[in-house]
């Protein structure tokens, strides 16, 4: 990283930045090529171990390529803040980010499927909400856990 002044280290800091972002970029294999899509996620922080629960159609590309490669990328952003200069080049932006690596899975066990739609709710509510398994059964959940990851913030 060229701006070490950015890089964020600290755990704490980089999850509170994971709970403020709201979605989730992802990047999967496809073929020569990279198919890059924003999601919603919930997420979880035990034992020093970061995993990202992703939720969507049972069908389609996003499926179908994690089948053939689970190893994923992925990117948060979040406390976008346009900084205005007198010349152009002087422009910025404020941001906090967090990016990595994992190995996304499909899961397909009912109870590890509503465990997953509740990491995903407590992401965007403080409500809690019951998961049936029909529910559950009309969408698709993935699991990612994480390999590495490292957060950026300009202030």
């Amino acid at each position: 990283m060229s701006r070490q002044d950015r890089l964020v280290t600290d755990q704490e800091e980089l999850i509170e930045i994971i709970r403020r972002c709201q979605v989730i970029h992802i990047g999967m294999h496809d073929g020569e090529d990279i198919y890059v899509i924003p999601m919603n996620y919930g997420y979880t922080w035990e034992n020093n171990k970061l995993t990202f629960y992703l939720h969507g159609a049972l069908e389609g590309k996003k499926i179908d390529l994690l089948k053939k490669n689970g190893r994923i990328g992925f990117e948060v952003d979040c406390d976008h803040e346009l900084v205005e200069g007198k010349v152009p080049c002087q422009f910025a932006f404020k941001f906090a980010s967090v990016a990595g690596t994992g190995t996304a899975r499909i899961l397909e066990e009912s109870q590890e499927k509503i465990q997953a739609m509740e990491y995903l709710m407590k992401q965007y509510s403080d409500r809690e909400f019951e998961f049936t398994e029909r529910l559950v059964s009309i969408v698709s959940l993935i699991r990612v856990e994480v390999d590495t990851f490292t957060g950026r913030v300009r202030k």
